[in-house]
């Protein structure tokens, strides 16, 4: 009886995460973007004042979208890591501005240390907006679990995954990625439901 109980939650448990993986998989290729009220960039590594291949390619990305005219503001998350001398939002800022956005238009998000955190404060900066309609840029794996938090938080989310990260070009990287994804999406739904 024990073992064919134990038998029975191990299936559950497998089947429950491939199928997270398979929307993970599923969502990666989505790309929905359409107008909106803002483009949502969320943060990657900067070195020095530069942004990171990762931070770029989502950078490049969003910029191509605002060059479509899909929203008439770019919001930037991302803060300080250990050591760092400024964020990954402002490194963004300034990139951003370089290729024709005009600094008007640019909201950061600084303080937010997770994907949930970063989220949650754009969706208060967003508060005054009454559709609250938003554009998410990240990498491909990340594109699910941000709309499961976008949705959490009041927002209307729309993804727009870059395909020209490092990440996407490796399918080592992109598998170990969507692998972690799969478990971290579950953890969101059960998890995060209640922080609003």
């Amino acid at each position: 009886m024990f073992r064919s109980l134990t038998r029975a939650v191990v299936l559950i448990l497998i089947l429950s995460w491939l199928m997270s993986l398979g929307a993970v998989m599923l969502w990666e290729r989505r790309d929905d973007a359409r107008a909106a009220d803002a483009i949502v960039v969320l943060g990657a590594a900067q070195y020095d004042g530069r942004p990171s291949p990762v931070l770029k390619a989502r950078l490049d990305h969003a910029v191509s979208l605002w060059d479509r005219h899909l929203a008439p503001r770019l919001v930037l998350t991302g803060g300080m890591g250990d050591g760092d001398t400024t964020s990954e939002a402002a490194v963004g800022r300034r990139y951003a501005v370089k290729h024709g956005v005009p600094d008007s238009v640019i909201l950061m998000e600084t303080r937010g240390r997770t994907t949930a955190e970063s989220v949650q404060r754009v969706a208060a900066m967003l508060d005054s907006l009454s559709r609250r309609e938003v554009i998410l840029v990240s990498d491909p794996f990340h594109m699910l679990r941000l709309s499961i938090l976008a949705r959490r938080f009041g927002l209307s989310p729309r993804t727009s995954p870059t395909r020209t990260s490092p990440i996407s070009a490796s399918k080592t990287e992109s598998w170990r990625y969507a692998l972690s994804e799969s478990v971290k999406v579950p953890l969101t739904l059960l998890f995060e439901h209640g922080r609003r």
